[in-house]
């Protein structure tokens, strides 16, 4: 089940928030929990007992660290817990790509290949596995203390908001409201939730739905026979759907957060507006960016090592795991080095380069670098990727696919969206809808707007057919 499908808009939402404010202080966490537990099974009712099985163990690994004094004895049992975690990831998530790849190697020896079941993928299991490896370290690190009970746990681990597609929401952010909301519990915060459920909702149907079908149909023809322009309009279209479906996932998992009192953290800060790949890196899938500088990129020295050469290899290292975290395949692989390349690039001398060129330039560069990194994130297979990168550049042929008024104008919508805060009164209203408090007259706007896009939505999903969400698969 996923945010954008009707029967989560239509039934399991209003059946849960009815729900969830009708019952007692008491009983609201143990709702919520119920809730989570038949959002994830809906949807993989298999896994939700590997799921179980997985934070039962941490539970009571994570208790046994919060006992312990002993400091060599606290980091055999990290290390077992991380190991665990990490290897259901692997097992679940990689080693159909491991064993592929192992057996093309076997073919060119003319070996037998080895016989493998094909596995299915857990929903989710990239994002809740980074959650559990942040309950972990941040006990062991005594940033705080353990949960008090199994259960409460297990809601931080299930908490459907955040389950699919996050935000990864680390622990410290959040062990304190899952045990007390009361403050955040208002009429104001449920409102403004609502709205911003609403805006998401509407970035992900309105626009990104609308890209995604041009990128499909671009991206499914053959790349010989693709112009200049029409390879061009693919990965723009495509660029704008993966930001508007994941932006407005996470607008949406932050909204319903907001309506039952938890605060989750940003995601998403405008990266197409960035004036370098590192700007972009501090405004795309901000929670991803977080986990991996406070997870992998500090414990391997982060900033403080003593030559530019391991700085360098420590920024390789936390892209390529970037990559594949997103997929198992050399595509995501490929994407990863091209950031880690671009950023150690950048390091080296082209932040001067964008600070002599000014502002429009640096924020167009950088977006076009990041468009064509997204051509190895969308194609299959890395040979596919340069072939349709080559037909970008080749402008050997200018012809272009017929397109109806329709797309234009929601490609249009895409572009002035995206680039809505580089003006100083777009970041204003940005601000006003998102940072600052609302006025009686702008909740009398927000309310009719908010009720309007998601009507809209709702119908563009009931006739539209077209629904995928990107992110759903990781």
């Amino acid at each position: 089940m996923v945010f954008s499908s009707i029967v989560f808009l239509l039934y399991f939402l209003p059946i849960f928030l009815i729900t969830y404010y009708l019952v007692g202080k008491k009983y609201k966490n143990a709702v919520l929990l119920l809730f989570s537990v038949f959002f994830y099974s809906w949807g993989a009712p298999k896994f939700i007992f590997v799921i179980l099985a997985t934070t039962f163990f941490d539970y009571h690994i994570v208790k046994l660290i919060a006992q312990t004094e002993k400091e060599s004895k606290r980091k055999w049992l990290l290390f077992f817990s991380v190991l665990v975690n990490v290897g259901l990831l692997f097992y679940f998530k990689y080693s159909n790509f491991f064993i592929e790849n192992v057996n093309v190697v076997l073919s060119a020896f003319g070996v037998e290949k080895v016989a493998w079941i094909e596995l299915v993928l857990p929903i989710g299991i990239s994002f809740y596995t980074f959650e559990t490896i942040t309950y972990v370290v941040d006990v062991y690190r005594r940033v705080h203390k353990p949960l008090l009970r199994f259960w409460d746990y297990l809601l931080y681990i299930l908490l459907f908001p955040k389950l699919i597609a996050g935000p990864i929401v680390r622990y410290h952010e959040l062990a304190d409201q899952i045990a007390d909301r009361t403050l955040n519990e208002s009429m104001e915060n449920r409102l403004t939730g609502f709205y911003r459920f609403s805006i998401g909702l509407s970035k992900k149907v309105l626009i990104a739905n609308q890209m995604g079908v041009q990128a499909d149909s671009i991206f499914a023809s053959n790349y010989d026979d693709l112009s200049s322009p029409t390879a061009w309009l693919g990965i723009l279209a495509y660029t704008f759907q993966i930001y508007f479906d994941f932006s407005g996932y996470s607008d949406m998992a932050i909204g319903i957060a907001k309506m039952i009192g938890f605060k989750f953290p940003e995601n998403f800060n405008n990266p197409y507006t960035a004036k370098s790949i590192t700007d972009f890196w501090r405004r795309w899938h901000i929670s991803l960016g977080n986990w991996m500088r406070n997870y992998l990129y500090i414990p391997l020295g982060g900033n403080k090592v003593k030559t530019k050469r391991r700085l360098f290899f420590n920024l390789w290292i936390v892209f390529l795991v970037s990559g594949l975290w997103h997929g198992a395949s050399w595509g995501f692989v490929v994407w990863g080095a091209f950031h880690g390349f671009l950023l150690i690039v950048e390091r080296s001398f082209i932040l001067k380069v964008h600070a002599r060129i000014g502002a429009f330039f640096s924020t167009l560069i950088t977006f076009l670098l990041v468009a064509i990194g997204w051509v190895f994130f969308r194609v299959e297979k890395v040979e596919n990727s340069f072939l349709y990168i080559q037909k970008m550049f080749s402008f050997d042929n200018l012809s272009i696919v017929s397109l109806d008024r329709e797309f234009y104008v929601f490609f249009c919508s895409a572009i002035f969206f995206s680039f809505f805060t580089i003006f100083k009164r777009g970041q204003q209203i940005q601000d006003a809808l998102f940072v600052k408090s609302y006025s009686n007259q702008l909740h009398t706007v927000m309310s009719v707007v908010s009720i309007l896009l998601f009507a809209f939505s709702v119908s563009s999903i009931t006739s539209f057919g077209f629904n995928p969400f990107i992110y759903f698969r990781f």
